[in-house]
């Protein structure tokens, strides 16, 4: 993941120290149910796709902005699936990092998708049943996405699901 200037900046002040930050993933679906993933240049690993928001931006705008940078894909925010305070996350450079993630479903409107920047290796659509490797992180928001129940909030109770009558 490229690092902003606005958080390049803190770092000249707080050097390597925890820095809690928002965090925005978008589980893209098409017309077809497939879910748009990205290779990570930096990890090498597939992942969904996300991103900082820029100061002032929602949410929204950030999954919108950050799909189109990385895959070339058009998309539409359809609605929030979960909201998730990740650990501390320590980066080879030494800085660490705490995000909140708000995770969103996303409907694919257009643009074919292709590697569109330098933080992807790869992109691609995949079926839900033929999904590359995936950590935890990607395979529990691509699920929730799945259900389109009711926004998953960690550590919080959640709602049963309703009885079919």
């Amino acid at each position: 993941m490229a690092i902003p200037d606005f958080i390049r900046d803190l770092r000249t002040d707080i050097g390597t120290k925890l820095l809690w930050l928002p965090g925005v993933s978008a589980v893209v679906f098409d017309d077809a149910g497939r879910v748009l993933l990205g290779k990570r240049a930096d990890t090498g690993g597939w992942s969904v796709i996300g991103g900082i928001p820029d100061p002032g931006e929602q949410p929204a705008e950030t999954a919108v902005r950050e799909v189109y940078e990385e895959t070339a894909v058009r998309v539409v925010p359809e609605g929030v699936v979960l909201v998730e305070t990740m650990p501390p996350t320590r980066y080879p450079n030494g800085d660490v990092c705490q995000f909140m993630d708000v995770t969103l479903r996303c409907r694919a409107v257009g643009g074919e998708a292709r590697v569109n920047d330098d933080e992807s290796l790869e992109v691609g659509w995949f079926a839900p049943d033929a999904l590359p490797p995936l950590d935890d992180y990607a395979l529990h928001r691509i699920e929730k996405a799945q259900a389109a129940g009711p926004t998953w909030f960690q550590g919080a109770a959640q709602p049963e699901p309703e009885a079919a009558g």
